[in-house]
């Protein structure tokens, strides 16, 4: 349908709910209508519409009950550009609610124009700015996109060969908080890929020593050491405090854990993996896309995947991978960008090639299917 009727457009899916600008929500909201903004929390931190409520958008059945009682009261929802922020509209109204309306719009517009706003923390300070003007100056990040890096909580699960280069340009960048799991300490073999640690450092605890490197790197980052292996029994207890979690994983029997945790508690996942020339990389986001099982749905003999300490890997292969990782981690924070979900880019150093496959959920998933 179209037309207009109540100060919005109309959406065709759903006519009791309206479509609206940012100037539109701006009076709505000086009239007392409720807002709610369903973006994660790192979105939140980084800065918000005053008075609105914060549900995220996996939270929101859950959350329905107690924190939108009124079915009759007008509510106008948020994200950062009407796209998840639509579909919770739609949830809602099919649920009962009697008035919603959708900022169909760019947020970022509201105090621009004038709207209250809030953000946890202070701006940019002028060493910060000094420190990231490269990525200051891009239209994509600005202070509004640095400050979104500076509240993400980024889980990198092992911190080897794959962790070393995404945790080094992710503190470039300015994530805030980078929680590092892993087990291990620092062997002589490692250091010909992974460049977080030094000799100096070898017999040394992995998540020390990538510490010390990331907190020599970039003081705004907050470290937390997770010395331990993710496995089912507590891959829910460290997934639930993380925004993306970056799976730089050598094992099988972690990754399905992994992807069991991030499903259940909707969290993205930037995967890859190298085996000695080769490797792949993609981002797994809980029911945009596909889920590891969706493309792995059974653990292969270990005979069939031998680790690289059986197999061996080209030193700068994981450098490859993990760079690009990092980049995927950065476009989902920053929510720019188009991201390898649904894409599997595979990546072969030995005759510089890249492809890309694409890859769809699976109805029949056990993790993240119709019948899960």
């Amino acid at each position: 349908m179209a037309g207009r009727g109540g100060g919005g457009r109309l959406t065709r899916f759903a006519p009791t709910v309206r479509q609206l600008t940012v100037p539109q929500a701006l009076e709505l909201a000086r009239a007392g209508h409720r807002l709610v903004d369903v973006r994660e929390t790192w979105e939140w931190r980084a800065g918000h519409v005053a008075g609105a409520t914060h549900i995220p958008l996996g939270e929101l059945p859950s959350r329905l009950a107690a924190e939108l009682p009124d079915r009759d009261r007008p509510v106008v929802l948020y994200c950062r550009s009407g796209a998840r922020s639509g579909r919770a509209a739609l949830y809602l109204a099919a649920n009962g609610y009697r008035d919603v309306a959708n900022v169909d719009d760019l947020i970022e517009r509201w105090p621009q124009l004038g709207g209250a706003w809030e953000a946890d923390g202070e701006g940019l300070s002028a060493a910060q700015r000094r420190r990231y003007a490269r990525q200051l100056s891009l239209s994509e990040v600005g202070e509004w996109g640095q400050a979104r890096l500076l509240a993400a909580k980024v889980l990198l699960i092992g911190a080897g060969g794959l962790g070393s280069p995404v945790a080094l340009y992710l503190a470039a960048a300015g994530i805030g908080t980078m929680g590092l799991v892993d087990d291990d300490v620092v062997d002589e073999s490692n250091l010909q890929r992974q460049v977080a640690h030094t000799t100096e450092r070898i017999g040394h605890p992995k998540t020390a020593s990538a510490r010390a490197a990331v907190e020599a790197l970039n003081p705004d980052v907050q470290v937390v050491e997770h010395r331990l292996r993710l496995t089912a029994e507590n891959a829910d207890a460290l997934v639930s405090g993380y925004d993306v979690i970056v799976d730089g994983t050598d094992n099988f029997a972690t990754r399905y854990a992994l992807n069991d945790a991030a499903v259940r508690l909707r969290r993205p996942v930037v995967h890859a993996s190298a085996y000695r020339w080769e490797g792949e990389v993609t981002t797994l986001v809980p029911f945009d896309g596909p889920c590891y099982r969706c493309l792995h749905p059974s653990q292969p003999p270990d005979e069939l995947a031998p680790d690289c300490a059986v197999a061996g890997v080209l030193g700068v292969l994981p450098g490859i991978l993990g760079t690009i990782q990092a980049a995927e981690v950065l476009k989902l924070v920053l929510g720019s960008g188009e991201t390898l979900v649904g894409r599997l880019l595979l990546v072969d150093a030995s005759t510089a090639e890249f492809r890309e496959v694409r890859v769809e959920r699976d109805p029949a998933c056990p993790a993240c299917g119709e019948q899960r």
